[in-house]
């Protein structure tokens, strides 16, 4: 019975979750202007300070957004208020769709030497 109850509960919430769409994340990234900052190839910021984003670990991305959705004043937030802003109105799913994109495109990190 245990078993049973336990393979309900996983499928339940594989069944909620879905595969990131990169294609939704480039759409996302143009809506929300992502590359007024982090650059047009979004290798090239626009300011030193900024990240570049792409070729990142999609996984980072999806968590740096959740946190600046989180905000500095919660535990594991980040803040930055225009990138709260930004967040703010992005659901799960746009972040993880997010992440994909930019995880897809080619980069200038290093990622060994």
């Amino acid at each position: 019975m245990n078993k049973l109850i336990i393979a309900l509960v996983l499928g339940a919430v594989s069944l909620g979750a879905q595969a990131a769409d990169v294609k939704r994340g480039e759409e996302l990234t143009k809506k929300y202007a992502c590359a007024s900052c982090h650059g047009a190839d979004f290798n090239k910021p626009s300011d030193p300070s900024y990240p570049k984003l792409a070729g990142q670990h999609a996984d980072y991305i999806t968590h740096a957004l959740m946190a600046y959705k989180r905000g500095g004043d919660k535990a594991n937030g980040r803040n930055n208020p225009i990138m709260a802003g930004f967040a703010k109105p992005l659901t799960n799913q746009d972040m993880a769709d997010i992440g994909a994109y930019l995880s897809s495109l080619p980069s200038q990190l290093v990622v060994s030497k």
